[in-house]
């Protein structure tokens, strides 16, 4: 008897050792670094973390009882993004999510070990990011915007089409983005075929809006092109202003942008790209390389059009791009 129950206990010991050992180990807190341009709680990122917080949760992820997030933020000051990268890598964190080329460049040169999942990048490819979508190689994959430079074309003819008359169209850019010069030139392009004089404006920070803005005046620009870089997410509200107190009929690259009093945008489902974010984190904190995950694009652009705002700019849009859009802000 006293044998059988020794050996009974022997046997209940060795399989509760892989149990308890299989229960610590999804106890594991996972440590996730993020760097990005602006914080929650402010309107446009708000919706963009609580997506990811979303796709998160969707796969088991809760923040604060089995990962935890270290967040970096650059106010939209790209040169702010290597140091804020550094920070990150030295925390040992087990993944970084990075949003934007100049984030996901940073963090690339500041680790070649730590998985990096990026998201918003405009073009994985020639930004030297990934070695190709289908195979990215290294330690870095994710969402990309899906567009390239390219969606400059596409917004240009939008902004033709809702202002015929137009000629002259400023167009509002950041100098210190990874990506400037391949927007100046697909941008004087797309211009020239649409027989429209594009008048470049440069933005290194807030300070020099309200100068960009006059200087679009005094050049008698009569439309603006907003392009696909931070700086315009992160100053989505403050533009919308300054654009509605120039009279400048304007598109944008974010929704958001319009959704702050902008006239039109036509740009990627940014929230989704946000949720789809979190199925790479759950995918390589299970073990997979970031080099065989494939880079995901969005499949689908969302035109949107605030009519109050063209309203107040005496704008008419005509009814074929209505009926385009995907939702019109009365």
């Amino acid at each position: 008897m006293e044998r059988r129950m020794f050996m009974a206990m022997i046997g209940c010991g060795l399989l509760a050792a892989p149990l308890a050992a299989g229960a610590q180990q999804r106890a594991k807190v996972y440590r996730i670094g993020v760097l990005g341009n602006l914080a929650p709680p402010a309107p446009p990122a708000a919706r963009l973390w609580e997506a990811f917080a979303e796709g998160m949760r969707e796969r088991g992820y809760y923040e604060g009882q089995n990962f935890v997030r270290e967040s970096r933020w650059t106010g939209g000051r790209l040169e702010r993004s290597q140091s804020l990268a550094a920070e990150l890598v030295g925390l040992k964190v087990d993944l970084i999510v990075a949003v934007g080329t100049a984030a996901v460049r940073a963090v690339k040169e500041a680790t070649s070990v730590i998985p990096i999942v990026m998201v918003y990048v405009i073009d994985p490819v020639a930004g030297r990011l990934v070695d190709n979508l289908g195979r990215p190689g290294g330690n870095v994959t994710g969402v990309a915007f899906g567009a390239g430079v390219e969606i400059v074309g596409k917004h240009l003819e939008l902004l033709k089409e809702a202002v015929p008359k137009v000629s002259r169209v400023a167009v509002l850019t950041d100098p210190t983005h990874p990506l400037d010069a391949d927007y100046r030139r697909e941008t004087q392009t797309a211009a020239g075929a649409l027989g429209l004089t594009p008048q470049f404006h440069e933005v290194r920070g807030p300070g020099d809006l309200e100068g960009a803005f006059h200087a679009m005046t005094g050049a008698r620009a009569g439309a603006l092109l907003v392009l696909t870089q931070p700086f315009a997410f992160v100053h989505a509200g403050r533009i919308a202003d300054l654009a509605a107190r120039s009279r400048l009929p304007a598109i944008y690259p974010f929704r958001e942008c319009v959704e702050a009093g902008g006239l039109m945008a036509y740009a990627a489902n940014a929230p989704e790209m946000f949720r789809r974010a979190a199925t790479y984190v759950d995918k390589i904190l299970k073990g997979a390389k970031p080099a065989d995950l494939p880079v995901e694009q969005p499949t689908k652009f969302e035109l949107v059009i605030n009519l109050k705002t063209a309203k107040a700019l005496g704008l008419t849009i005509p009814q074929s791009l209505l009926l385009r859009a995907d939702e019109v802000i009365q």
